[in-house]
């Protein structure tokens, strides 16, 4: 346990002072500072206004971490449960005003063992969403200096703006800030997901809190410049960015979305046709259809419910209960919880997604209404000397008789002094080693191969790197409990049924409707046909030819931007040939 002392000064109104459990919104009182124009944004004393001095890399959440950073102010038995479950995975730095005070809670009030591998950091505060405001961990030239960057923090909190430089002061880390025109910049943890490959998720609330007329004081942005803002600080090359929904209220992608590696996606899911589910649906199929992961191969899904209130309601009428709002702390994974009828199924569904993870749950009912979760009220900070593993998880094959090439990108600041493959066919047997080349240097890419099978199988293995300055990681982080896992088979499933003939051309159900964002158009055809999509108004006039070209055979997905038409409603055409049909779609 340490306790460190930062004395930063700040003037604000004194109700933002006084108030410890703000919303992960705007209060009343917040929105009508905002509003009134009076309030003044921190300037570039904050931090070094200017972007890193070399190109860098946004970590990603699942590497490996030195420090998980929370604030000690609100939802405090959901806290301690965090630091109690995060401490053993790592240093626990908790924001505080009183050190004494929150190790007697800590001890005594929600009884943990000690305080082994927490540390208390006095600064000021606002508010328990560090998410938000926390600092963004970044690597010059991928795996070398550790960085923070700062932006703008989208509320007006004047302390929470300024934690970021005193965690930076604490740990020695410089803090870039995005304070200082042409590069000043709004934006929130919540809303930034990256996949330490150079992608970034999030949702268009982005765009719209840089717009002209914007509420910060920042000078007006085109989504061009944003895009440049957050290459140049955060190394951010594809900023993917999706319409808002209707009912989450602050419209943080972390509410709905996360990243479980870099090629898969996390997704809540609503049932069919309610709340925030079409446009869910709408914005993951059009990610799905328009990129590719980092890996140049089509993205993969797991999807996990969105819980209703205890009386069955869903938003807008009930809290955001999500299960996605999760936070990696190396080898455990902590899950929001609500009721077991729901938990029960969830966390299956991410063990057997994150194999060797420890999946925690904790309740989070008692503070969901305030609009977050477990990944809020974190900020996860990346150790010093990262040993980088990137490697796309070979897929299930059949009838494969040579050897299965395993590829990894492996990087370290001292340079790779050596990888290994381990492989094994049963877990409860153990695994075997096969050493891996440097087969690219321009890439940075080592080359294993697990031996050729000559039965049907599935291959558990995990990669382990050391680097010339004698550090060692595996991944996935908890192997050998954790691995990746395919399936190798030689001979045809007994008793496999006949594939129905496939469905005539159709157009299935357009989703969300009505509409106000990305709108999907699903399509099913028996064959490739020649067609059209087209958008008219009720009189058939033509608004927008959507499609026009070759349907493939089996499914494809056609995209609207609702939000570029006039309210009202539309018709929905798709012609071949020899068919047509027609759907209504309201625009809102």
């Amino acid at each position: 346990m340490k306790i460190a002392t930062l004395l930063l000064f700040v003037v604000a109104p004194f109700f933002l002072l006084a108030q410890t459990d703000l919303p992960k919104g705007m209060s009343t009182e917040e929105s009508a500072l905002l509003q009134s124009g009076l309030y003044s944004f921190p300037t570039a004393t904050a931090g070094i206004a200017t972007p890193p001095p070399a190109p860098v890399r946004t970590m990603a959440e699942w590497e490996e971490l030195q420090a998980l950073a929370v604030t000690w102010v609100s939802y405090k038995p959901i806290m301690a449960q965090l630091i109690l479950h995060a401490k053993a995975e790592c240093e626990v730095v908790v924001i505080c005003a009183d050190s004494n005070a929150v190790k007697l809670e800590l001890l005594n009030q929600y009884a943990l063992p000690n305080l082994d591998n927490v540390t208390f950091l006095h600064a000021p505060y606002n508010s328990v969403w560090m998410r938000d405001y926390g600092p963004n961990p970044v690597y010059a030239n991928e795996v070398d200096s550790l960085y923070f960057v700062d932006w703008i923090y989208n509320r007006p909190r004047p302390n929470d703006d300024l934690v970021p430089n005193a965690i930076g002061s604490f740990l020695n880390v410089p803090v870039y800030t995005t304070t200082e025109a042409p590069s000043d910049l709004v934006n929130t943890g919540g809303n930034f997901l990256p996949d330490g490959m150079g992608t970034a998720f999030a949702s268009e609330l982005i765009l719209e809190e840089n717009r002209p007329g914007n509420s910060y004081g920042v000078s007006a942005k085109t989504e061009p410049q944003i895009d440049q803002i957050m290459s140049d600080f955060m190394g951010i090359d594809r900023y993917v960015k999706m319409p808002v929904l209707p009912y989450d209220g602050i419209h943080h992608l972390d509410m709905h979305w996360s990243l479980l590696d870099e090629e898969t996606f996390i997704v809540g899911e609503y049932p069919a046709g309610v709340s925030d589910g079409p446009q869910i649906e709408a914005n993951l199929q059009y990610v799905l259809a328009n990129y590719m992961s980092p890996f140049g191969t089509p993205y993969k899904v797991v999807r996990i419910q969105m819980p209703p209130s205890a009386t069955g309601s869903f938003p807008p009428s009930a809290p955001y209960r999500t299960y996605a709002n999760m936070v990696f702390v190396n080898k455990t994974l902590l899950v929001p919880t609500y009721y077991q009828q729901y938990d029960t199924t969830n966390l299956r569904v991410l063990r057997e997604a994150l194999p060797g993870y420890k999946v925690v749950g904790i309740n989070c009912n008692s503070m969901i209404s305030a609009g977050g979760a477990l990944h809020c009220i974190t900020k996860q900070i990346g150790v010093n000397d990262p040993l980088l593993i990137q490697h796309q998880p070979l897929r299930d094959v059949v009838d494969y008789y040579e050897p299965f090439e395993v590829n990894a990108r492996i990087l370290h600041r001292s340079g790779v002094a050596a990888a290994q493959l381990w492989y094994t066919t049963d877990t409860s047997l153990g695994y075997s080693p096969v050493a891996m080349t440097l087969t690219d240097a321009l890439t940075d890419t080592w080359t294993g191969q697990i031996p050729a099978l000559q039965s049907d199988a599935a291959i558990f293995y995990y990669i382990e790197a050391t680097a010339q300055n004698g550090k060692t990681l595996v991944r996935p982080l908890p192997a050998p409990a954790g691995y990746w896992k395919f399936e190798a088979a030689f001979t045809p499933v007994s008793g496999v049924q006949d594939v129905p003939a496939a469905a005539p051309l159709r157009m299935e159900a357009i989703f969300p409707n009505p509409a106000a964002a990305i709108t999907c158009i699903p399509v099913e055809s028996a064959g490739s046909v020649d067609g059209m999509i087209e958008l008219t108004d009720m009189l058939g006039r033509a608004v927008q030819t959507v499609f026009a070209g070759r349907i493939p055979r089996g499914s494809s997905k056609y995209f609207i931007h609702a939000d570029r038409f006039e309210a009202g409603v539309y018709l929905v055409r798709l012609r071949t040939e020899h068919h047509q049909e027609v759907q209504k779609l309201i625009v809102r």
